[in-house]
């Protein structure tokens, strides 16, 4: 937990016993926004008043208006917790709360500016201007940024930083200028120029929370540009792992001497024939061939409607694993003469082939090339001291058996109506068959 939300909870503990009083006197969140309101409003006006009734000097007006910030600033907190607190939550009470916030912001640096303008403070009246600036883009960065899905609140400057700093130097500007007097300067030698005077109590944090405000809303439009770069390669990346699924699937599709279901190879009996009741089988794969098994073997790759299979086996020599193709991917054709093929060349860049990364100590990281979502570590087991394909399934390392692909009637050659990758193995722990199925 950050530091901000542990000190923001710990705020809360010390204001809930009021918080509770306000529920029980009938107020609502949206009563204690306005309250909030309303007194921002006075901050502005005791501002204004010392513009036009005091002299340059006279910094009471400032300190007073200080006071009355951190106190309004209290209700920005008093309204969230009320509703939660209450159980009075809802969308428009968060919108209602959001809009009276900037209004309350503005109308407070309206008196901010007013004053300083009015004093013929230029320069503070201009950073003034700034931070007011800041802290509307701080706010609107934030909103825009969740308008598009991305989660935005960090950064230093706030709106509660923001109300502290403004009110705190603000009354410790009126606090000092009892004893220091509101015309203290210290001017640059040899010139009239200040460097320093009274009303630089609160100024100069003024001035510090102008540009940090800026700062945090260019840091929070530099991660939500993050954010999206981010999003926008994800969404890349998915659509090429789909269009790599489609082309695995249409290179099946495409094999010569696929088999034809049970109820068109009916539809083609001689009349007359008696057709018997065809068998109902949960899932086509439940009829596939089990590929035969050797000192090799590692699993296999089956797919609907097609019984042709990927096998993937060790690709060694006198024991010896090939490093640079650890791993030989090639066809059964159970459609043709169950013979064995190579892939081509097609075949083994766009669909089947792995990519195989040494990891060292004998362990490669494989994944396919048509869909790297999914990792696979080739490496020896302590079980029987043989090499085997490891995945996770169902949160589980399993020794990866069956690939499967389920795909239902209704899609098209570029966009087949893929229902689910499913993985099949054996907990590496206990022994027990393990099946995932994948949304792709």
């Amino acid at each position: 937990m950050s530091t901000r939300k542990k000190l923001q909870l710990g705020i809360y503990k010390v204001i809930n016993p009021l918080v509770r009083l306000l529920i029980r006197l009938g107020l609502t969140p949206n009563m204690v926004t306005t309250i909030g309101l309303v007194l921002n409003i006075g901050v502005a006006v005791i501002f204004i008043c010392g513009a036009e009734e005091g002299r340059r000097g006279d910094l009471r007006y400032v300190g007073w208006a200080g006071a009355l910030i951190l106190f309004a600033g209290l209700f920005d907190m008093l309204d969230g917790q009320v509703a939660r607190l209450g159980n009075m939550s809802s969308p428009f009470g968060a919108l209602y709360d959001s809009v009276l916030d900037r209004y309350s912001e503005l109308i407070l640096f309206l008196g901010i500016c007013y004053y300083l303008v009015a004093h013929h403070y230029f320069m503070s009246s201009l950073f003034a201007f700034i931070g007011l600036i800041g802290s509307m883009m701080v706010s609107y960065t934030r909103a825009r940024a969740e308008g598009l899905g991305i989660e935005c609140k960090d950064g230093l400057m706030q709106r509660p930083e923001r109300v502290i700093i403004l009110g705190v130097s603000a009354l410790a500007c009126g606090v000092a200028s009892k004893w220091m007097g509101g015309d203290f300067k210290i001017a640059w030698p040899g010139t009239n120029f200040p460097v320093f005077e009274t009303i630089s109590i609160f100024t100069i944090p003024l001035t510090i929370m102008a540009f940090l405000a800026n700062f945090t809303a260019i840091g929070r439009l530099r991660d939500a540009r993050k954010t999206l770069e981010e999003r926008a390669m994800k969404a890349k990346e998915d659509e090429k792992k789909k269009v790599m699924i489609v082309l695995l699937l249409a290179a099946l599709s495409a094999l010569p001497g696929t088999a034809q279901p049970a109820a068109r190879a009916a539809s083609l009996a001689p009349p007359g024939t008696l057709r018997p009741r065809p068998v109902m089988v949960a899932d086509p794969v439940d009829t596939f061939p089990v590929p035969p098994s050797n000192t090799n073997s590692l699993f296999y790759l089956q797919r609907t409607p097609n019984s042709n299979t990927i096998i993937c086996e060790l690709n060694q020599q006198a024991g010896v694993l090939d490093k640079d193709e650890p791993v030989k991917v090639l066809w059964i054709r159970y459609t043709e003469q169950h013979q064995r093929e190579d892939l081509s060349w097609l075949q083994r860049h766009f669909a089947y082939g792995l990519h195989e990364k040494d990891l060292g100590n004998g362990v490669y990281e494989l994944r396919f090339v048509s869909y790297k979502k999914v990792p696979m570590y080739l490496m020896r087991w302590s079980g029987d001291n043989r090499q085997h394909v490891f995945v996770t399934i169902n949160n589980r390392q399993a020794i990866l058996n069956r690939v499967y692909i389920r795909i239902d009637p209704g899609g098209s050659f570029w966009s087949p109506n893929v229902k689910y990758l499913e993985l099949k193995g054996v907990d590496a722990q206990n022994g027990k068959e393990l099946v995932e199925r994948l949304k792709v």
